[in-house]
């Protein structure tokens, strides 16, 4: 009897371990788990140091290749997963040698960055966030996993859900923007598109990256320094982290960077005693592209084997790259530096994983040539990258309601990005073609049967201005002129920070030249990150933020600019009036001495002496080709408690000419409390659909788990006082109704 009630106890002990597990059922789990006992138990430890190695195929180079002999390791034995290796025939082959050529026959995992699809591009994330559409975010993720499951993947390096407010990082372009809550819920979908049930064929591995900190980097310089307050910590940069945990991610990927004096993949505080211990997470955590190594650089290493030991020994499970692991470990352990029982709980998350994915069932589930060819880059997928890419779209001014266009308009269409098939797709695009495949605005137009004429002007960079006479000539005839400008797609991204972040090159001439013509201008952005766009504010008659859209770009800006689409997108990172705002964000805290509309000429306070404290635009903020008004907030009751929740609600009317949707958006501020609290905070979102002259009540419900921060002691806590709150189209309004929080 005695034995029984000790089998039931260790039974529910394991059940609650699993509680943050990938959702399978709980015989399921049991099962897996038995496996890898059996499994571990006939493992040497030379094996079971192989499962914590990750090697590069050569097949796509993104970043340093450090040992190029990965075929006779993996038939050692010696790697548990290959990174970059795509296509079925390829992955077939690595994965026979594994299986086949091996004592125990571990299959390999194949992981690749699928940041925003595989083939079928999508806008870029932080483009499609502009969307607050969950749903979308979560079929494109869906998407992307169908077609890179297709072709024998079986794990994405996505989604990032890094915090940024700094448009100098380039890799804002990869986030979901400056908000928490709404990154948050951005990170859970794109966890269930990607990962869905993952005993499926066509689902794979997400990787909850950069943990953590890594978009605060100093200077919005990548690979910088981060040196923040647990307050900060906690309350901005972890929050998507653990929302993607709460989804069921598989895997977490360390930060290059360091955090509060320690680099992130040796990091104990972050990958062992939060992520692991107080989230209890039960997947593995890989580091970055060969950031073991990197810490002798940042000086918290004094060689590989010290880097290796510090990397395992906080948390990190398998090595990317670097080739530490396979070759220290086992010297490391001899030594005592590492315990066994470290790599056994390494080993056992990566092989947790394996199983998960049904890979020791089916090592070639993921090989399926029929699946490669007839689900890559298909025309549904299309479709929905088009629909995505017109959600993405926000219009950022439209004076005098120059769009949209009409077809019958004589229309100059300039620009260096206006005929791009290459940097429509963006930083990370995988395996899009660029080329010859992804659409331009320029094909859009000629799809559409669009009366234009068209000229480059300039280069996306340098001097050269042998373009701007054609595109002068081209804009005399016209009746308006379309400017489409930008970045280059390796303007954003890893490694691509700028601390100009205005228009390159010779792009804000062109503009100016083209306006002295006096004709109205529609400028059409491509870019990976807010830009310093002031002057072109000041000077031209509608802008069009487009992003980095993607495979079907073309076809859907031209469906935005023509009216077929009303758009409908709200930006989700604020655009600085220049760089010296930076940085800058609509969450602020209000300081001790705060400049306020009622007292805008204070000269002893928070502010500049040459220019506004406030953004261009906001966050939250994006126009329509309609228009929409507000009622009053209306709360159900002035007091909110634990038992007893508050109803927020609103009327919106479609007052303008077009059918149209709008993003309601609800704010809070917490007016008092034990830390600072920020002057506003975004706690509820619903995007509607109203055809012109509807009007839609729109109800948010507020509980008091929705007003939790964490205080100084590191606790979760909310606090009784005053509220308020409003209800709105952008961040930028006053707030309209006040509410007690009463315990």
């Amino acid at each position: 009897m005695a034995a029984r009630i000790s089998i039931y106890i260790v039974l529910i002990i394991f059940l609650m371990n699993c509680k943050d597990e990938i959702k399978k059922p709980v015989w399921v789990q049991v099962d897996i788990e038995k496996k890898i006992d059996t499994l571990m138990s006939k493992m040497t430890l030379e094996e079971k140091i192989g499962q914590t190695v990750m090697y590069s195929s050569e097949t796509d180079i993104t970043g340093p290749v450090l040992d190029k002999d990965y075929l006779n390791y993996i038939r050692n034995g010696q790697v548990g997963a290959i990174f970059n290796g795509t296509g079925v025939a390829f992955t077939r082959k690595l994965q026979r040698i594994a299986v086949e050529e091996t004592r125990l026959g571990i299959p390999l995992l194949f992981g690749f960055d699928v940041i925003h699809g595989y083939k079928t591009i999508f806008p870029i994330p932080l483009g499609e966030s502009c969307s607050w559409d969950l749903e979308l975010m979560e079929k494109t993720a869906r998407i992307a996993a169908i077609e890179a499951s297709a072709v024998g993947l079986h794990w994405t390096f996505a989604p990032m859900v890094d915090i940024s407010r700094d448009p100098r990082w380039g890799r804002i372009a990869e986030g979901a923007g400056e908000d928490v809550y709404l990154a948050s819920l951005i990170a859970r979908a794109r966890v269930r598109g990607f990962q869905g049930n993952l005993s499926d064929d066509n689902t794979i591995l997400a990787c909850a990256k950069h943990f953590a900190g890594y978009g605060a980097v100093q200077a919005g310089r990548d690979y910088h320094t981060v040196d923040m307050s647990e307050i900060r910590l906690r309350n901005t940069h972890l929050p998507p982290f653990k929302a993607a945990l709460d989804e069921g991610v598989a895997t977490f990927m360390t930060a290059f960077n360091e955090l509060n004096g320690v680099p992130a993949t040796g990091n104990k505080y972050l990958l062992n005693d939060i992520l692991k211990k107080e989230w209890g997470f039960n997947g593995f955590v890989v580091t970055d592209y060969t950031s073991i190594n990197e810490m002798i650089a940042h000086g918290y290493a004094k060689d590989l084997k010290h880097a290796g030991e510090l990397a395992m020994n906080a948390g990190a499970d398998m090595d990317m790259q670097g080739g530490v692991y396979k070759n220290y470990m086992m010297q490391s352990i001899g030594e005592e530096k590492i315990d066994i029982e470290r790599l056994d709980e390494a080993v056992r998350g990566i092989l947790r994983m394996k199983f998960q994915l049904g890979l020791f069932d089916d090592p070639y589930k993921y090989c399926d040539e029929n699946r490669e060819k007839t689900l890559v880059l298909s025309q549904e997928h299309l479709e929905v990258a088009k629909d995505a890419a017109m959600k993405s779209v926000v219009l950022l001014k439209n004076k005098n309601n120059v769009l949209p266009l009409k077809t019958t308009q004589k229309i100059a269409l300039i620009g260096p990005l206006a005929d791009d098939e290459h940097d429509i797709v963006g930083t990370w695009g995988a395996h899009g073609h660029r080329d010859g495949q992804a659409v331009s605005v320029k094909e859009g137009f000629e799809a559409k049967k669009v009366n234009f004429k068209y000229a480059k002007g300039c280069e996306i960079s340098g001097g050269n201005k042998d373009g701007f006479k054609e595109a002068i000539g081209i804009a005399k005839r016209s009746d308006v002129v379309v400017m489409v400008m930008g970045e280059s797609e390796d303007m954003s991204g890893e490694a691509a920070s700028r601390t100009n972040i205005k228009l390159p090159g010779l792009q804000q001439e062109l503009i100016a030249t083209i306006k002295a013509i006096g004709k109205p201008i529609v400028l059409v952005l491509f870019n990976g990150r807010p830009l310093d766009f002031s002057w072109e504010d000041e000077n031209v008659h509608a802008i069009l933020e487009t992003w980095h859209s993607g495979t079907s770009g073309g076809h859907a800006i031209t469906e935005v600019l023509f009216g077929a689409y009303n758009p409908s997108g709200k930006l989700t990172v604020s655009f600085p009036r220049n760089v010296g705002q930076i940085p800058i964000f609509y969450n602020q805290k209000n300081t001790g001495r705060p400049l306020s509309a009622q007292n805008p000429n204070l000269e002893y306070a928070s502010k500049y002496l040459d220019v506004d404290n406030s953004p261009l635009y906001s966050f939250g903020y994006g126009l329509s080709y309609t228009t929409f008004e507000y009622s009053d907030a209306k709360l159900s009751s002035d007091i909110l408690t634990s038992t007893t929740p508050i109803t927020a609600s609103v009327t919106v009317t479609n007052t303008g000419d077009y059918d149209g949707e709008e993003v309601v958006q609800l704010y809070v501020r917490d007016l008092v409390g034990s830390i600072t609290r920020p002057v506003k905070e975004l706690k509820g979102f619903k995007k509607i659909y109203l055809k012109k002259g509807e009007s839609k009540m729109v109800e948010f419900e507020i509980t008091t788990d929705d007003l939790k921060f964490y205080n100084n002691k590191s606790e979760y806590i909310n606090e009784e006082g005053e509220y308020e709150l409003f209800i709105a189209g952008s961040s930028n309004h006053e707030f309209t109704n006040k509410f007690h929080l009463k315990k």
